[in-house]
């Protein structure tokens, strides 16, 4: 039997004396008040800066400021401005004990800053946990997210969802690795084609901030050539930030830095790393182990460390619009971060969006192009199949593909792959004339004219029914719509070529490359894989599909679709063709006939300008139920050289499709305004519209309203 069984040794009376002393010290301690997990009642607070300022994770617009919490003394060395937290929100003035206001729901937020004492006057709660030690939001990031959130009329909740990843505490306690040092500063290489290219890296590797919209030529140079204005930036010692619009423009970039300046220099932010391996990359440039960052949309937050150029490529795509509130736009973004840290700008691309036409035109960034012979050399030859050509042609008739673009395909298959481009399903076309295809337009607000489900004609903006148009251009009288069909072009093309291996590339299965080996590549927009050594020739179907798109991007987004096609064939010298089937006198057409997006870009300008359309003026949509649309815009105090366009009704969404962002519920019917103001007026418009949505989320307002500052589909 063991000593503490025998009779006389199993009570405090027979214990040793410093047994007794610990018994008594545990008893006495007992006795004091011990501070309950997360409400710390009774607890002593931090003896310096006893106030902690936080945001709190509600983004509710009337919500949007900082709340104070007191500090306890336990939470003092880990409660750091930037530092996630959570604390208790929603309690009420009168839940007070000992003078600490408690209850409440546990929220996530983030501590701004520590202050000495609270401009509330009442009793404040105190914070309930400090989540992790390591700061996460930095004083940039933080006026980055506040600069969005204005210009979008957001919340900074909202932004800071967007801007900052989900915490994994495994990728916390893993060190980031060392620095490396700055590299040399690369040679010009294949940036001497352009006029000022070799001085745009000279300015980098200088420590400038030169700010540039650059035409990139055709050929898969341009991954490399943006790598090398990376490398011209880190060799100054300062960070640089590339945005491309997906994963698999991404990995070209990311081979292109690695190939140039080895491993360990740059982080690649996609999706496609998991959460953890894309978090610990985050905090690798956050806390300033790498300087460069490549990524998808949500790399525009990037937290690099002593930013001295901010780049995105193809600004165009649909890809660098955040589809969650207050959905900004990555070049937006960047515009800001290039003015927030002073620091170079560089927008490429093959194609040229009026954006980056009105950055040029308005002297804040400079041209960066190469010479017409140059373009010459690089480009592919291309070739138009108009209207007339199609209704004289009985093989189109037949197969629904032109001889012109049968032949091309057939001499391109000789020598390699050919790739067939396709509009996706559902493109709906917009109205225009018959005769000369100008876009019919609403006489008061120059809005598209529609005829939805074949009734009357009417404005997509203002609502107003039209019924005696005539062309402008051409004094026609006829309207013009249609919507070619392109399920079954790869089974037709099979048919056409049938000892030829005939692969697809589109939403639910995209390639990324192809070999250099006779086949027919059928690819939607966007889709489009890279083939070795260039495709031997295109073809671009259907491409009245394309510009008869309701948008006012229409013709410019065809362009883009189609340079950015035809920049994967050869060029003209090594035998490559592009045919484009549409009607050869239509602008864009020309445009890449000519391979002059810069000149159609400008010149869009130019008519937006006339007409008053974004870029040049400022453009925000209200979407809702019809009272609720009426009752925002009956409260909202607009500026006054402001224009209401609308409402006019949304489209219903059908029972089991999916919803688009901002879109009405199925079944539900919305209609939706547009309010349009000049140059100078955005802010005023966007902080107009934000202190009305937070009003009418305060007292509760009925229905649903969305707003949208530059929405992208406009008509």
């Amino acid at each position: 039997m063991s000593s503490e069984n025998e009779p006389g040794h199993g009570g405090a009376e027979g214990a040793p004396p410093e047994q007794l002393a610990l018994i008594r010290e545990t008893v006495r301690r007992a006795k004091e008040p011990r501070a309950k997990p997360r409400t710390w009642r009774g607890a002593p607070l931090a003896g310096e800066l006893p106030v902690a300022r936080v945001l709190v994770d509600r983004g509710v617009l009337h919500l949007d400021r900082y709340f104070d919490y007191a500090v306890p003394a336990e939470l003092d060395a880990d409660a750091r401005p930037g530092v996630r937290v959570r604390v208790r929100f929603g309690a009420g003035r009168h839940r007070v004990r000992d003078g600490r206001r408690e209850g409440g729901g546990l929220v996530d937020g983030f501590l701004i800053e520590r202050r000495e004492r609270s401009d509330y006057s009442g009793p404040l709660a105190a914070l309930a946990q400090v989540v992790s030690p390591e700061p996460v939001l930095s004083e940039e990031l933080l006026g980055l997210a506040r600069a969005v959130a204005d210009r979008y009329a957001g919340s900074l909740a909202d932004v800071l969802q967007l801007a900052v990843p989900p915490r994994s505490a495994r990728a916390e306690r893993r060190p980031s690795p060392a620095p490396l040092p700055p590299p040399r500063a690369p040679e010009a290489a294949s940036w001497t084609r352009y006029e000022h290219g070799p001085a745009f890296l000279d300015a980098l590797a200088a420590k400038g901030a030169p700010r540039a919209v650059w035409n990139a030529l055709p050929g898969p140079a341009w991954s490399e050539e943006l790598a090398r204005a990376v490398a011209a930036t880190l060799a100054s010692g300062r960070g640089a930030l590339v945005v491309v619009p997906d994963g698999r423009t991404a990995a070209r970039v990311d081979a292109a830095l690695t190939a140039l300046l080895g491993e360990g220099r740059h982080a690649l932010l996609t999706a496609d790393a998991g959460p953890e391996k894309r978090y610990a990359q985050w905090l690798a440039v956050r806390r300033g182990a790498v300087r460069a960052v490549v990524g998808t949309r949500a790399a525009m937050f990037a937290p690099v460390q002593d930013l001295g150029l901010v780049a995105i490529w193809d600004d165009g795509d649909d890809s660098h619009s955040e589809q969650h509130a207050p959905q900004p736009h990555a070049r937006e973004v960047l515009l800001l971060r290039a003015a927030l840290d002073k620091c170079a700008f560089l927008l490429g691309g093959f194609n040229c969006t009026v954006e980056a036409a009105q950055l040029v035109e308005s002297g804040w960034a400079r041209p960066l192009v190469a010479t017409r012979e140059q373009v010459r050399r690089a480009v592919p030859l291309v070739r138009t199949v108009g209207d007339g050509d199609l209704a004289r042609d009985e093989a189109a008739r037949a197969a629904r593909l032109p001889s012109l673009a049968w032949q091309a395909a057939r001499d391109g298959l000789r020598s390699g792959p050919v790739l067939v481009q396709v509009p996706r399903r559902g493109y709906v076309p917009r109205m225009a004339c018959a005769t000369c295809r100008a876009p019919a337009r609403c006489r008061h607000c120059s809005g598209p004219l529609q005829a939805p489900d074949a009734g009357a004609l009417r404005c997509g903006w203002c609502g107003r029914e039209e019924s005696g148009w005539h062309c402008p251009e051409c004094g026609g009288l006829r309207l013009r719509a249609q919507v070619v069909g392109a399920r079954r072009t790869a089974e037709e093309l099979g048919r056409a070529f049938p000892a030829v291996p005939v692969r697809t590339s589109g939403r639910e299965h995209v390639l990324d490359t192809v070999p250099d080996a006779p086949a027919l590549v059928v690819s939607t927009p966007g889709a489009e894989p890279v083939a070795e050594g260039g495709y031997a020739a295109a073809l671009l179907l259907d491409g009245w599909a394309m510009l008869a798109r309701p948008d006012l991007r229409a013709g410019e987004d065809a362009l883009r679709r189609w340079i950015g096609a035809a920049a994967l064939v050869r060029p003209q010298e090594a035998g490559g063709t592009v045919v484009v089937v549409a009607e050869p006198t239509l602008r864009p057409v020309q445009a890449l006939v000519r391979w002059d997006p810069v000149g159609h870009a400008v010149r869009e300008l130019a008519e937006r300008a006339e007409l008053g359309f974004p870029p040049v003026s400022r453009m925000a949509s209200v979407s809702g139920t019809a009272e609720a649309v009426a009752e925002f815009l009956g409260a909202v105090e607009l500026p006054r050289e402001a224009q209401v366009l609308g409402p006019v009704p949304l489209p219903v969404t059908p029972a089991g499709r999916p919803r688009r962002s901002g879109a009405p519920p199925p079944g539900e019917h919305w209609e939706r305004s547009l309010i349009r103001v000049p140059p100078g007026s955005g802010s005023a418009l966007a902080a107009a519209l934000k202190a009305a949505q937070a009003a009418r989320t305060a007292r509760g307002g009925t229905g649903t309203v969305w707003v949208r500052i530059d929405p992208p589909d406009i008509g």
